[in-house]
């Protein structure tokens, strides 16, 4: 066979291969987020058509994307594992959660990083300084009781504040709640919810009113900035979807850029998407803030891998956080 002929067969088969892989993508994306201004960069996301615009970049035309809100990471888990969600999103607690239940089948991993910010306990009784101070009539709004971020948080908290055995001693005065419905529920004034372990915005707003105050920060418990939330995913969606992964990564990359360098289209964009009654310049001044980093690397994740393990909320830690990542962000700095 002529050395021309040769090469023309391989670039038709490669070519023929290429379109076949591109025809066993899926042509729709399933993505969740939560409730809050840490979940920006897939609110612009959402807003710019940024995945939809990557993967036709790609040669991926027409792919929809879907778009879902849940309550907390522990549904959004279920939603993955039963094959109706294919990027859920949340706090590190969550992703830790399905990725040691997973090991060795679904294997669900971290796909990146969405933010570094810290969670407020914030509370309206003010004989409330310390966590010592809660009482049993006392309840604790979380997003989800033992399994969300603020919840492993506040053991940890806890078994720093009573020694570690004594780890769970708060849980049973926390009550799963949405954020919305906690904050409505604390700032009543007639709900037994008497504190409130937030996020952003829902923190800030809680304490613009007088009768709030800050009883810990997250960044305090964990002795620094630590990963907030991530977006996930299983090895099976990673590995027959390259394509599309890598758009989503690119997409998420073009997002991370609107907020860094347009914050104040990120607030406008904030404030469409949520229907929020919040000004612009109140969300601007969030993004600005410098305690709220919007990153894709992840930070201090190995912090809740391994007190997780320890009180055996999960079989086994990662021994990096890379182990808890797929590969393709393993070039950061991450911790």
């Amino acid at each position: 066979m002529h050395r021309p002929m040769r090469w023309t067969l391989a670039i038709c088969a490669a070519a023929a291969l290429g379109a076949s892989a591109a025809r066993a993508e899926v042509s729709e994306v399933r993505i969740a987020q939560q409730f809050g201004i840490s979940y920006l960069p897939l609110t612009v996301m959402h807003h710019e058509q940024l995945l939809e615009k990557a993967a036709a970049k790609a040669g991926i035309a027409g792919l929809k994307v879907s778009w879902a809100q849940f309550g907390a990471g522990n549904s959004m888990n279920d939603a993955l594992l039963s094959g109706n969600l294919d990027f859920p999103s949340g706090g590190v607690g969550p992703l830790l959660t399905i990725w040691s239940k997973t090991r060795g089948h679904q294997e669900v991993k971290g796909v990146a990083s969405l933010n570094s910010m810290p969670l407020y306990l914030v509370t309206v009784d003010p004989k409330v300084k310390t966590i010592a101070d809660f009482g049993e009539s006392d309840r604790i709004g979380l997003p989800a009781v033992k399994v969300s971020i603020q919840a492993v948080t506040l053991q940890m908290a806890a078994a720093q504040a009573f020694g570690d055995a004594n780890f769970a001693k708060l849980d049973p005065l926390t009550v799963s709640m949405k954020h919305p419905d906690a904050m409505a529920a604390l700032l009543s004034g007639h709900s037994e919810v008497t504190a409130h372990f937030g996020s952003a915005p829902f923190m800030y707003q809680e304490l613009m009113d007088p009768r709030a105050h800050r009883v810990l920060s997250s960044y305090d418990v964990l002795g620094g900035p630590h990963t907030f939330n991530v977006v996930w995913t299983t090895r099976k969606f990673h590995d027959e979807n390259p394509r599309i992964y890598a758009a989503f990564l690119a997409a998420l990359g073009e997002a991370m850029d609107v907020i860094h360098k347009e914050p104040q289209k990120a607030a406008a964009i904030y404030i469409e998407e949520e229907k929020s009654k919040l000004t612009a310049d109140f969300v601007e001044k969030m993004i600005r803030d410098p305690e709220n980093v919007f990153t894709t690397e992840p930070q201090n994740v190995m912090k809740y891998a391994v007190f997780m393990q320890k009180i055996h909320a999960i079989d086994a830690a990662p021994q990096n956080w890379q182990e808890l990542f797929f590969p393709e962000i393993h070039g950061v700095k991450g911790s």
